[in-house]
């Protein structure tokens, strides 16, 4: 684009002034919500109160109170129009309603000077014209800026929105491309180890293993997971665990099959079981048993997982440092951000300290639930 053509207008800007962009219904539910600034409303009825006032005295006694009402009314319709726009910004609305302003100041102009009960002698007619007619210029600029503005704060709004799904989108690929690294490294170290002296668990772990790759690879470019997929992800994970840790580690799963549709953050579940074998189970030289729940409580949706290893190294409140090593996008505090996002701020991820073990909960509130 060269520099000329960078400023130039656009030959419809001469038919039909005003921005060119036009939302979409879609685009407007996203970013169009924000409400009308009402202070606006009362500034504006404000400072007319005002100036009504200052100049009644001048006013003729016969005419005062219909020209207070009158003005009242016009500005009230010019809020009116202003709210409208707001809602729908198109320069089409803008150039309808400057046209109907402008049909209205002609009209009125028209009585002041035909109309025997509102006509008015010549230098009146003037001032009252040039009156009518800087009001219009106004209030119609008022309506171009308002609407230059609204459009903007939309454009801006979306760009925000789309930067924030691409921020989240390079969190689910960095999340796939990290899932522990270790647990990958060892998995397949005691794999590689079983298969050299023929132990028997090598096929039933590898099936496991790549049955969790499989499943886990892809789900992070998901919103959400069903409850039932993510169990399955992590009944894999517990199995190749199983294999490489033993007598070790003993698990157990009871979940409502009522609920094998709740929708959840991809590896929701799959932390908090990494966090209890990683800081729970692994560190405890007698090892331990996890027991992964999901139950309805009351007016909540309940998930728990539970281990009986060492327990917290730290508080509840700063949880999300005990994630463990490789989790990164799929952490404590992203997997807190993506249920709320998911599930609405009611949602919530706590861990409480047990003796022995740890306990992680989450509650859904069943009005949240999108099962």
């Amino acid at each position: 684009m060269t520099q000329d053509n960078k400023f130039s207008l656009h030959w419809s800007q001469w038919v039909c002034p005003g921005p060119r962009r036009k939302f979409s219904a879609d685009e407007m539910a996203r970013a169009g919500q924000q409400p009308w600034p009402k202070a606006i409303d009362g500034y504006v009825m404000s400072n007319v109160v005002v100036l009504l006032a200052i100049n009644y005295v001048e006013m003729s006694r016969h005419w005062a109170v219909l020209i207070c009402l009158s003005v009242l009314a016009a500005n009230y319709a010019v809020l009116a129009v202003a709210r409208h726009l707001w809602r729908a910004p198109t320069r089409l609305n803008l150039n309808l309603s400057t046209l109907v302003l402008a049909l209205v100041t002609i009209g009125l102009e028209l009585l002041f000077k035909f109309w025997p009960p509102l006509q008015l002698e010549q230098k009146a007619l003037l001032v009252t014209s040039a009156a009518m007619l800087g009001g219009m210029v106004m209030v119609a600029l008022a309506w171009w800026f308002l609407i230059i503005l609204r459009v903007q704060q939309i454009e801006a709004r979306l760009r925000e929105l789309d930067e924030q799904a691409r921020s989240v989108q390079l969190a689910r690929r960095l999340a796939t491309a990290q899932i522990q690294p270790h647990f990958l490294f060892n998995t397949l170290a005691s794999v590689q180890h079983w298969v050299d002296t023929q132990d028997a668990r090598a096929g039933s772990t590898l099936r496991a293993f790549t049955a969790y790759l499989r499943a886990t690879l892809p789900m992070f470019e998901r919103e959400a997971l069903s409850l039932d997929e993510e169990l399955q992800i992590v009944r894999n994970y517990l199995l190749v665990m199983q294999a490489r840790l033993g007598s070790r580690l003993s698990w157990t799963i009871d979940a409502d099959p009522a609920l094998a549709q709740l929708q959840l953050p991809p590896g929701l579940l799959l932390t908090l079981v990494e966090n209890a074998i990683g800081h729970g189970i692994e560190p405890s030289l007698r090892g331990g048993s996890i027991v992964v729940r999901a139950q309805q409580a009351c007016d909540l949706l309940r998930l728990e997982v539970q281990d009986d290893g060492v327990g917290l190294s730290c508080t509840a409140d700063s949880a999300p440092a005990a994630s463990p090593p490789g989790t990164g996008g799929v952490g404590l505090s992203n997997a807190r951000a993506r249920l709320a996002q998911l599930h609405g701020a009611a949602a919530r991820l706590s861990l409480l300290a047990q003796t022995p073990g740890c306990l992680a909960c989450v509650e859904i509130p069943k009005a949240k639930e999108h099962a």
